[in-house]
């Protein structure tokens, strides 16, 4: 196997390629400049019959990338224990995952990595095999092709470890992704809320990379939920109707109270009392803040990061202190 250095891995724990299943999924996710997720994704791209055994969800967005490059039969992916669960909680990837299953792109399986002392990942197809290899710190992918400029050795070896990566695939668990696709979730946002909702939601999430909004950072994908709700006026009733509808099921209706408070909290939206007939009144989510009202949508993810980075109180609300000095003019700010 002749090593291509097409990429090599940052030596931080943030770019680990492995995953617990207790990680924020934003920290295990490539970074921008993550050269051997850039270098998985030039390796496949425009590639037919790919097999992947002990995927991490690292390079599973370059996996997703590439295939979009690509034609041709399903990809077969057997990612590494964790992964598929993670899915569940991450809105972004975890939708576009879901979306190439139900298009018929990828197929997902769950089973453990090559076993072979190196980074465990291997990629193959009918024509070369890539494999992550060297130690963590310094992994990087590694091809055996198989054409005419290859000796017969170089061809043998790449149909035997394809035989491998398919018998892999072929023992790994069948797995669901619990994230609802792009299309069910606008689908179902439109029928529940509205188009405009819906289109905001589309456009956010094309916007968006991979690793953004999991559900234990600060600023979750419920927060960002309830603020576009609140954009448009949404009975937050409504807004828990369609997270909960058969076939989405992005949280639990019940989870979204608290990312409400929050938002409340920090003065980007109000709850308003709406007296509906017997029984308790419905909460109206509006959005009150000037910079989440006329933001692009695809700008009110900083929106929202700049107002939660503000210190708050111990009742959550943001203190008055950082409030006015947040709104007074630079040239009031500067010390001279």
């Amino acid at each position: 196997m002749t090593a291509d250095d097409a990429g090599t891995e940052a030596d931080s724990e943030a770019a680990s390629d492995d995953f617990d299943g207790a990680s924020e999924i934003a920290d295990v996710l490539p970074r921008p400049d993550d050269p051997l997720a850039e270098a998985v994704e030039a390796a496949l791209a425009g590639r037919s019959a790919v097999v992947a055994v002990g995927v991490p969800i690292r390079l599973l967005p370059a996996v997703l990338a590439a295939r979009e490059r690509s034609s041709g039969d399903p990809w077969r992916i057997a990612c590494r224990p964790g992964v598929v669960d993670a899915l569940s909680r991450a809105l972004v990837l975890g939708s576009a995952v879901a979306e190439a299953v139900e298009g018929g792109e990828i197929r997902i399986r769950t089973g453990e990595p090559l076993g072979h002392g190196t980074g465990g990942t291997l990629f193959a197809g009918p024509e070369r095999v890539d494999a992550v290899v060297g130690p963590r710190g310094g992994r990087t992918l590694a091809t055996t092709a198989a054409d005419a400029q290859v000796a017969a050795a170089g061809s043998e070896a790449v149909d035997g470890t394809r035989a491998t990566a398919e018998s892999r695939f072929d023992a790994a668990s069948a797995a669901t992704v619990g994230m609802p696709s792009r299309t069910r979730l606008l689908a179902h946002a439109r029928e529940v809320l509205d188009d405009r909702f819906a289109d905001d939601l589309a456009a956010l999430l094309a916007s968006l990379a991979p690793g953004e909004f999991g559900r234990t950072t600060g600023v979750t994908d419920r927060t960002l939920l309830v603020a576009l709700a609140a954009r448009h006026d949404h009975l937050f009733r409504d807004l828990r109707t369609w997270v909960g509808t058969d076939g989405v099921g992005i949280a639990p209706a019940q989870e979204f109270t608290g990312d409400r408070q929050a938002l409340v909290d920090r003065g980007l939206i109000e709850s308003i009392k709406v007296p509906m007939g017997p029984g308790r009144p419905m909460l109206r989510l509006r959005a009150v803040d000037d910079a989440l009202l006329r933001a692009r949508v695809e700008e009110v993810p900083s929106v929202l990061r700049g107002r939660f980075a503000l210190p708050t109180d111990a009742d959550g609300r943001i203190r008055d202190d950082a409030s006015r000095e947040g709104r007074r003019p630079v040239w009031e700010r500067r010390r001279w």
